[in-house]
């Protein structure tokens, strides 16, 4: 009990009734997966349509190979490196990953050179295990300092505890995280990053075929071949793990991102990545609850010219609902209390959480409306005088024995 005053005490909570959702003969169905993880969203507003396990650490395995690719993207966007800037094919990345490996290879020769932009292809076409050796060779001093390169790279695109030991996610013996740790929510994250930053190479992961050097090869995505609006990205299998994906549709103006993990076959993988993205298109609707624009709730301000700040978000808030909702929708300002002036106008203050009763549909940044001066040195000292009251009431609720 003591404990939740606390936290409501640090972290304060207005929350706000939506309006409903549309009147409805019937609840919506209940949906589950097959999948030991899992994690979709809509794109547009970033809905989170179905969570399961979200957040449980699992092996990346091959796709790793997708934060391979975002950090090239990256590369190439900010003129580090363009597609035609080549790179040794070394030893170590023919044996390892070429065709001695007999692994996913794209069969590049031992001691030639490649260009950038046929490794990009072999790699999001074939999830070529030479490709990602040799691109994170010829970008970093070896293949371990750029694997902290795509750790690094997770953290600044916001994925807080993804971890990659190597460019291909293939087991490391030596390495206590194996081929490395991610969850599906952040492989949902990633997949995300690849399709919005980097639209004109994220085509790649659509391509049905690759012939380089002579070489005719498929693309390896099984979602590709049902032609149901799926344009990436990748699949993935660990022994003791089991088999996983990440994949993106659009159809109908809307995208979905979609990461399932622990599944018992690739037969079991296709068939649940179809079903759960057809649920996902056919079962929700959208519906806006604020206006572009519109003050969505106030945050108390200490010592400033003004006691409250309104709150809004920079978009209008919109979210996928299920078309036959039987639940209130509701939405919960958090912010970290209290504010101190002086305070700029669009300031990030706190953050908007939208729920269908109980499961959590979206959150977002909010920002101040408007600015806030500090006030009269008489209205700092009464606020001043008002927070540490407060805050020692608190700290005695905090340190006062629960009675028994």
């Amino acid at each position: 009990m003591l404990r939740r005053l606390f936290f409501a005490f640090s972290f304060f909570l207005i929350s706000i009734e939506c309006l409903p959702a549309a009147a409805q003969q019937a609840p919506a169905p209940a949906f589950d997966t097959k999948a030991a993880q899992a994690f979709m969203i809509e794109a547009s507003t970033g809905t989170i349509l179905l969570a399961k396990d979200e957040n449980q650490p699992i092996s990346p395995a091959s796709l790793a190979k997708l934060m391979t690719l975002d950090v090239v993207f990256d590369a190439v966007g900010r003129g580090e490196i363009s597609l035609d800037t080549e790179y040794p094919v070394s030893e170590n990345a023919w044996r390892k990953g070429g065709a001695p490996s007999r692994t996913s290879t794209m069969f590049a020769a031992l001691k030639s050179r490649v260009r950038v932009g046929d490794l990009i292809q072999g790699v999001a076409v074939q999830q070529a295990n030479d490709g990602c050796m040799i691109l994170a060779e010829g970008m970093s001093v070896n293949e371990k300092e750029f694997a902290r390169r795509m750790t690094a790279h997770a953290r600044e695109i916001g994925m807080p505890r993804a971890v990659f030991t190597n460019s291909t996610g293939l087991p490391d013996p030596d390495d206590p995280n194996g081929g490395g740790k991610i969850s599906v929510r952040e492989l949902v994250t990633l997949a995300q990053d690849l399709q919005e930053k980097h639209a004109d190479l994220y085509k790649y992961f659509g391509q049905a075929d690759f012939t380089w050097n002579r070489i005719f090869q498929r693309n390896r995505n099984p979602m590709l071949l049902l032609n149901i609006g799926v344009d990436g990205l990748g699949t993935g299998f660990t022994e003791g793990e089991g088999y996983s994906i990440v994949a993106s549709i659009q159809r109908d103006g809307r995208r979905l991102f979609l990461a399932l993990g622990g599944l018992k076959s690739d037969k079991e993988r296709t068939e649940e990545t179809r079903r759960v993205l057809e649920w996902g298109l056919s079962n929700f609707k959208s519906q806006r609850i604020f206006a572009d624009g519109e003050v969505i709730g106030d945050a108390s301000v200490y010592g400033g010219a003004q006691s409250t700040v309104g709150l809004l978000a920079k978009l209008p808030v919109d979210v996928y609902v299920p078309l036959n909702n039987p639940d209130r929708l509701s939405a919960r300002i958090v912010y970290r209390w209290p504010l101190t002036a002086p305070i700029a106008a669009g300031y990030e203050a706190g953050t908007l959480r939208v729920f269908s009763g109980a499961r959590l549909l979206r959150e977002l940044p909010l920002y101040t409306k408007n600015g806030v001066a500090q006030g009269t040195l008489s209205s700092r000292a009464f606020d001043a005088f008002m927070e540490l009251t407060e805050s020692l009431l608190f700290s005695w609720l905090w340190d006062t024995p629960t009675p028994t």
